[in-house]
């Protein structure tokens, strides 16, 4: 790894990275910074279980596009964990995880968008149990995630912004909702572009 070979506190940062892109870094390094991690690892599913296969770019080619981003910041470890382990769905991932690197602190680290949906994951209260969750604001999702199922679900757990710092040492369920300024780039979107790109058409949506 590039940055600090002993870490104690670590944030997972999981999903398909379809591409890699600078909302991804620029969420990695606020959860550096407000969450006090010594790494982020980027932890790229061979096959997002909730995305279509249909325009999902090789395995191969997104890990090599996520370290290519991931090089401007060195406390960024991009892994295939998921794909060695042999896992598909985030609750059978995290245990694992914890089991195999015993000595270290784990956050998961989400947007608001997934909290939004997260109940809609396989056993996804057991996430909530495994590890403390650092929730990041995204535009148009922060209404509708907080008063979503999940949030309702662990409102006792959920502690305050100004004790963030503490997050990776708290025993789960415990997570943090984090205002901050927002990167607005989105996987989809650059998908999007990239196609239009190589067809000549414009892509006028945006």
């Amino acid at each position: 790894m590039a940055s600090s070979p002993n870490p104690k506190r670590v944030g997972l940062l999981g999903g398909s990275f379809n591409p890699a892109h600078s909302g991804h870094l620029h969420i990695s390094r606020l959860a550096l910074e407000l969450l006090r991690l010594d790494q982020v690892w980027w932890l790229v599913s061979p096959q997002n279980p909730m995305k279509p296969t249909r325009d999902m770019a090789p395995f191969d080619t997104r890990m090599q596009q996520a370290s290519s981003v991931a090089a401007a910041e060195p406390r960024i470890h991009v892994s295939d964990l998921e794909k060695r382990l042999g896992t598909q769905y985030t609750a059978d991932t995290l245990p694992m995880v914890k089991a195999r690197f015993g000595s270290l602190r784990f956050v998961w680290v989400m947007g608001a968008d997934n909290l939004a949906q997260i109940h809609r994951w396989r056993r996804w209260t057991r996430i909530f149990r495994t590890v403390p969750v650092a929730v990041f604001d995204r535009p148009t999702y922060s209404f509708r995630a907080m008063s979503g199922v999940a949030a309702r679900r662990f409102s006792k757990h959920r502690i305050d912004r100004a004790r963030a710092a503490s997050l990776a040492d708290r025993q789960p369920p415990a997570w943090v909702f984090l205002s901050a300024a927002f990167d607005t780039a989105s996987a989809t979107a650059i998908r999007e572009e990239n196609s239009s790109l190589r067809s000549g058409v414009p892509d006028h949506r945006a």
